[in-house]
């Protein structure tokens, strides 16, 4: 039985075009970037090329790209990075920040930050009258996804920023889930920061950037042989670095497209679970258009998982995004979910690989393994 895959906001499939823009830095003699000799000097063309591409994408000079291993690196190294360089005050995160935000800052507080949280709505969304109340205390550093994993719901981070900049504070925002779902252009959000990812857009595992604003002081988190402008120490990792390129571009070539798919598919997904008396979340806030996060009451989020899985069809929890956690998600009680139905949750994320005949028969499975659970429920009362 082929598994049909509805959890893209997990991780994506490495794209053929990403593929086939890595082999040559796989398969052939490849050099160090840092070396010298032709090998090295092809190894440090082609980074740098896939440094201008990238920065293309979102609007910056490639000076203004560096490379990490991926999100959590980027994220940490903006929430560490920036905080040595300033005095210790006040750093906000959101209530429904990933952990590889969250934990970096409550990490700060032994360094005499006073971390403190910003509050979202019934929707998910970031409370900006608290934000401004609370950037009345002297702040250093705001931090806020611009899409969330969970709900897809997206944030006013360009709102947010203006009102950092006019209390002095920077902030830097994880667009992780939101580049390569929609138009992300670093200068038009007005951040100081910005984290993206590769494999969340069909390019490999293991490489990512952390996008800066070229005023800002930051240390760096990896120290070393000096790469990436004494910024990130570490060999380069050229076939990742191409293969995110290339799915970049890619993402950005196709981006309509692909969205207006991603929405037909939500749409029919949202009507089943609907007349399947599904509880939504989040579903009034504007969204990415691939995410639906939903619960059925009554029915553990993780044991519908496990049936769902075994039905043939791959879904998130609402705990999926950190793998050490079997609590209910934080993203929902921030948004003043009750626990029990929040423990609940499940996560379907699709993507133009995606058909309407999947989505039937995912809607099909979900009708059958409800009344199943739901009747061993019923004989276990």
């Amino acid at each position: 039985m082929n598994t049909v895959y509805l959890d893209h906001n997990s991780t994506t499939a490495l794209k053929p075009q990403v593929l086939q823009a890595m082999l040559p830095w796989l398969t052939a003699t490849a050099g160090n970037a840092t070396s010298r000799h032709v090998y090295g000097r092809n190894a440090r063309d082609a980074v740098e090329a896939a440094r201008k591409q990238i920065a293309d994408c979102v609007g910056v000079q490639a000076s203004q790209v560096v490379f990490t291993s991926g999100g959590t690196e980027a994220n940490n190294f903006a929430i560490k990075g920036i905080a040595a360089n300033l005095a210790p005050a006040q750093l906000l995160v959101s209530a429904i920040e990933h952990p590889c935000v969250s934990r970096p800052a409550l990490a700060l507080a032994w360094q005499q930050w006073q971390v403190q949280t910003l509050q979202v709505d019934a929707n998910g969304v970031l409370d900006l009258a608290d934000a401004e109340q609370k950037l009345a205390t002297r702040t250093g550093l705001v931090s806020v996804m611009l899409a969330n994993n969970e709900t897809g719901a997206l944030q006013p981070v360009a709102e947010l920023a203006a009102l950092a900049k006019a209390h002095g504070a920077l902030c830097h925002t994880d667009a992780v889930q939101a580049f390569g779902k929609l138009e992300v252009d670093f200068c038009a959000l007005g951040v100081s920061a910005m984290t993206i990812s590769s494999h969340k857009i069909g390019g490999p595992v293991g490489v990512g950037a952390l996008i800066l604003d070229k005023r800002v002081d930051i240390a760096p988190l990896l120290h070393g042989g000096g790469q990436e402008r004494g910024l990130r120490s570490g060999t380069e990792n050229v076939a990742g670095i191409v293969g995110f390129a290339a799915a970049c571009k890619l993402a950005v070539e196709t981006l309509k497209t692909r969205s207006a798919t991603q929405t037909s598919l939500r749409g029919q997904l949202e009507t089943g679970l609907q007349t399947l008396g599904a509880t939504m979340f989040g579903q009034q806030a504007s969204r990415l258009p691939n995410t639906s996060f939903f619960a059925i009451p009554n029915i553990e989020g993780e044991t519908l998982v496990t049936a769902l899985d075994k039905a043939g069809f791959a879904v998130a929890s609402g705990s999926a995004c950190s793998s050490d956690s079997t609590e209910p998600s934080h993203v929902l009680l921030a948004m003043g979910v009750e626990a029990d139905l929040a423990r609940g949750a499940v996560r379907v994320s699709v993507s133009d690989s995606n058909s309407e005949a999947e989505i039937q028969g995912f809607l099909k499975a979900l009708q059958q393994e409800v009344k199943r659970l739901k009747g061993l429920s019923a004989v276990a009362a």
